[in-house]
């Protein structure tokens, strides 16, 4: 339910619930405001500009808890405040699945790939023979690789699944490729081609892309167009162009969406629809 779509009596039953000293109702009313998004944040505010000064001060309290213990709010500001990170927003929306996620410890692992990298790379290189070196790294020593077997499987799309269990997603195998060559200097960009998300690099003459879902096949653009056409879609040239922040991040929260959807936990799949709802919200603001 919205806060718009309330009656005035649900609403002062929620407000009801802000003194409950039950951590049980804390908890399910942070997640049920959570959930809201900016609605759920505008109703903490509509209580804390009332007259009720005991019921101002619990739902200042339980504001100031939501922004900084509740992931999905904390991925909502990232949102709104549209100033993408790639590597900072798939580490905030793989919290909104496992609150407890050691960011330090993800980002120590993603410093070791690259330093692993580092070791093979003979200077100068060229962009292409950087992104040999992080295929051998990434997909012969480490074993990384596409989850065919478990394609709808949620747990593909956050990065401390994607590292411990080395299977993933097209679009998630990307990101990660894409962030240890951020490490590297690596001239590399997302693409997100129709149905099947790739790396392309422009530093050279003739670009190239690379799909990490196998194992880090290089393609050039002829291939590249041919796959779309044979995904029955009309291939265009823009299709190969890179993808912004905001455009990869929001194709990872349409894959939750759909994928939860798929594994009938409409809770989660709700929630990451809600996202894809505030980017594009934020990007109307901006245009």
């Amino acid at each position: 339910m919205t806060a718009a779509a309330m009656t005035e009596n649900e609403k002062l039953a929620l407000f009801s619930l802000m003194d409950d000293p039950s951590p049980f109702v804390r908890k399910e009313l942070l997640n049920t405001l959570g959930q809201m998004g900016k609605e759920g944040l505008d109703l903490l505010q509509e209580a804390i500009n009332g007259p009720n000064r005991i019921l101002r001060w619990h739902a200042a309290k339980i504001l100031s808890n939501l922004q900084s213990s509740n992931p999905a709010q904390e991925f909502r500001t990232f949102i709104q405040e549209m100033n993408y990170e790639m590597e900072s927003g798939w580490l905030m929306i793989s919290r909104v699945a496992y609150p407890n996620l050691d960011v330090g410890e993800i980002c120590q692992r993603l410093d070791a790939i690259a330093t692993r990298c580092r070791e093979l790379q003979i200077k100068p290189t060229t962009a292409r023979e950087q992104c040999l070196v992080i295929n051998r790294v990434l997909f012969h020593e480490m074993g990384f690789r596409g989850n065919a077997e478990r394609y709808t499987d949620p747990d593909n799309s956050f990065i401390n699944c994607v590292l411990e269990t080395k299977r993933g997603l097209p679009i998630t195998l990307s990101v990660l490729y894409l962030l240890i060559g951020q490490r590297l200097g690596t001239p590399i960009e997302p693409i997100s081609a129709p149905g099947h998300f790739v790396i392309g690099c422009f530093d050279e003459q003739a670009p190239f892309y690379i799909d990490p879902f196998e194992r880090g096949k290089f393609l050039t653009a002829g291939q590249m167009l041919k796959r779309i056409e044979e995904s029955t879609l009309a291939p265009s040239i823009g299709h190969l162009a890179p993808a912004s922040t905001h455009e990869t991040l929001a194709r990872i929260c349409r894959n939750l969406s759909r994928h939860y959807s798929d594994n009938r936990d409409l809770s989660m799949a709700n929630l990451f629809q809600s996202f894809l709802k505030e980017f594009k919200e934020a990007y109307e603001k901006q245009v």
